[in-house]
């Protein structure tokens, strides 16, 4: 199996050019297709840019998203307009205004409150995994939301209307994203990750988990939950060729974050217990507590650490970098471990508050240390 020593979140800034396009669209003054080309010129430029770096594994930097959830709704019949169950108060200073202002650039959440039944209407990162099929030149990874995300669209008094439960929503979803993922399989894409946020997004932070407990959410049963459904996403395909990957974080929009808390509360249970190779986790601040809990990563599981991060322009230090990764080795043994940004560089399209030059330069110390701990 590919170690991918050096390994990414998936997301890139965009060009200027595109955000431009995108809000242009969205507006109505741009068509469908000038909107493909330019999509189609910004993921060519940040290939180019990815094999200079050196990366082991490309994207196309989601470029083709307003934000990293918009794929599926906008794939799927049965969502549509309303106020979503989002307990949301994000943390950091306020984000800067942009040049190009519009929700479509900016990533507000897409219309995803569950009103109908939920059926695939076309595949969900097709355009994506076909265009870097043919441009890629090398193993490229195609990221997808986990299923277990889009239960905030289920309101009740709406959603109930159709599904009993959001258990039954979860299972037409969980069954879309796992038919999505065999296409990828079929299709030869050398690595799938699914961004499985809700482990450390909600059920880690004490304040998170009294939110969902007062509109009758329980955390723990959530967890459980979110691990069958992330189980069943890849249960039954081929693993020969391909490489599964699950990531964690705690927000990441313009530079914020959302919540904290390390993995002690939730790693015996959460790492046994899913069947993916790699797990890509975030630890880049204090937020994300201690290495001690990944002495509960099976022996045949990959750790990414992700040790760079995405929210700030100043770059770490690497002797910073390998005392960490050196610090992480007591819990997994070396050959176990790999390095990353702790999120991607625009999870949003807006993208978080650093430079194009600033991304380049994490990049380049990201291949830099890799190459010298793993040689």
């Amino acid at each position: 199996m590919p170690a991918y020593r050096a390994d990414h979140v998936g997301s890139f800034l965009r060009p200027p050019e595109l955000l431009e396009a995108r809000a242009a669209h969205a507006e109505g003054h741009l068509a469908e297709a000038a909107l493909r080309e330019a999509e189609d010129r910004g993921i060519l430029t940040m290939l180019d840019v990815q094999r200079r770096v050196g990366l082991d594994v490309l994207s196309d930097g989601e470029y083709r998203r307003g934000m990293w959830i918009t794929g599926l709704p906008a794939a799927v019949n049965g969502f549509g307009s309303g106020e979503m169950l989002n307990i949301r108060k994000w943390r950091g200073r306020p984000a800067a205004r942009t040049a190009v202002g519009h929700a479509a650039t900016i990533g507000d959440n897409p219309p995803a409150v569950i009103v109908g039944k939920l059926t695939p209407k076309r595949r969900i990162t097709g355009a994506e995994s076909a265009f870097l099929r043919q441009h890629a030149s090398g193993p490229y990874k195609i990221t997808i939301p986990s299923p277990t995300w889009y239960l905030r669209g289920y309101i009740p008094g709406t959603s109930d209307r159709v599904y009993r439960t959001p258990a039954d929503a979860l299972r037409d979803l969980t069954d879309i994203v796992h038919r999505e993922v065999a296409a990828l399989v079929a299709e030869g894409v050398p690595y799938v990750q699914i961004d499985s946020i809700r482990y450390v997004f909600d059920y880690t932070d004490d304040e998170r988990r009294r939110e969902w407990r007062d509109v009758g959410v329980d955390p723990d049963r959530a967890i459980d939950e979110t691990v069958d459904a992330d189980n069943a996403v890849i249960d039954g395909l081929a693993r020969d060729g391909v490489v599964f990957g699950l990531h964690m974080c705690r927000g990441n929009n313009r530079s914020r974050w959302f919540a904290e808390g390390g993995y002690d509360r939730i790693a015996e249970r959460v790492f046994g217990a899913l069947r993916y190779d790699r797990f890509l986790l975030e630890y880049d601040s204090e937020r994300a507590g201690g290495f001690e809990p990944l002495r509960f990563v099976p022996k045949d599981k990959t750790v990414v650490l992700g040790l760079i991060s995405t929210k700030t322009p100043q770059l770490e230090s690497q002797d910073d970098l390998r005392r960490r990764i050196d610090e992480a080795a007591r819990h997994v043994a070396p050959e176990r471990l790999a390095l990353s940004p702790q999120c991607g560089f625009a999870s949003v399209a807006a993208g978080n508050e650093l430079s194009w030059d600033d991304q380049r330069r994490k990049l380049e110390l990201l291949v830099d240390t890799a190459r010298k701990v793993w040689r």
